[in-house]
């Protein structure tokens, strides 16, 4: 006789062995006297900048500013959700582990100027930190959470002075919800957009760029040319000077910014 539906309920799951969390290990964050000098650099010209250097894939499409004027930019500390499955932990089971899980683990390995960049598929339902992780958060120096997801406790949060990018709010914490802490400081994928811990994130009221670590010399080389360039186009744009001429600048404009340039210095 075949047993209903019902009748596998009392039936315990074997565990699965996987081992959790899993620790990517030390962050290997660039110089600060050198990252902080992206400072000056926008989100919208990094973003142009990585593509003109052949790396296409830097805007984390997705999570929006949630504090309008909040500028941010710092190493990548990573927190990777995955979805639940019952045989390693959910519901009330995932709710009892997750303070040994990597939702806890990620904010004892913040340092001072760190942006948390977390996983979680733009999933609408599951709230990846509340009020009180991202209290820790700024107490321990952090700058910036990047979420492919959402948070909770909307109201609360947003009087702490971190800056946010987010897909949306939820009142869910996350072991009521379809996704689980997994993994930190491992390589992260926020819409598509791969993160490595201890790249450099500039993220502002355009969205979040990652520029990769290794890289940040040859943009900081050539973002700050452009910063400053565009600051003469924009007097001139602004004095109604043609706009093939000044943007971009053509052979001409170029010869006037030199000079302008000269007589700033």
């Amino acid at each position: 006789m075949s047993k209903s539906e019902s009748d596998y309920s009392d039936i315990e799951l074997p565990r699965s062995a996987v081992s959790l969390p899993i620790d990517g290990g030390p962050v290997s964050r660039p110089d600060p006297t050198l990252y902080k000098q992206l400072e000056e650099v926008s989100s919208a010209t990094a973003s142009a900048m990585m593509h003109r250097l052949g790396v296409r894939q830097t805007f984390i499409e997705g999570p929006l500013q949630r504090k309008p004027g909040t500028k941010v930019v710092g190493p990548a500390v990573t927190l990777s959700f995955m979805p639940q499955r019952e045989d390693v932990y959910s519901g009330k089971a995932q709710e009892g582990a997750e303070k040994r899980s990597a939702l806890w683990a990620v904010f004892d390995t913040v340092e001072p100027g760190d942006v948390l960049c977390i996983q979680a598929f733009g999933n609408l339902y599951t709230g990846c930190l509340g009020e009180m992780l991202a209290t820790y958060f700024k107490g321990r120096g952090g700058t910036g959470i990047v979420v492919d997801g959402c948070v909770r406790d909307w109201p609360q949060i947003q009087q702490i002075d971190v800056g946010l990018w987010t897909v949306g709010f939820t009142p869910n914490y996350a072991s009521q919800a379809h996704l689980a802490p997994w993994a930190y400081n491992v390589p992260v994928t926020l819409n598509n957009v791969l993160v490595l811990p201890g790249d450099v994130i500039i993220a502002d009221d355009d969205g979040a760029v990652v520029v990769p670590q290794q890289m940040i010399p040859l943009v900081l080389e050539h973002t700050l040319a452009h910063e400053e360039w565009e600051v003469f186009s924009r007097i001139k744009l602004a004095e109604g000077g043609a706009l093939s001429k000044y943007y971009p600048l053509n052979e001409e404009g170029w010869a006037e910014y030199e000079a302008w340039k000269k007589s700033n210095e």
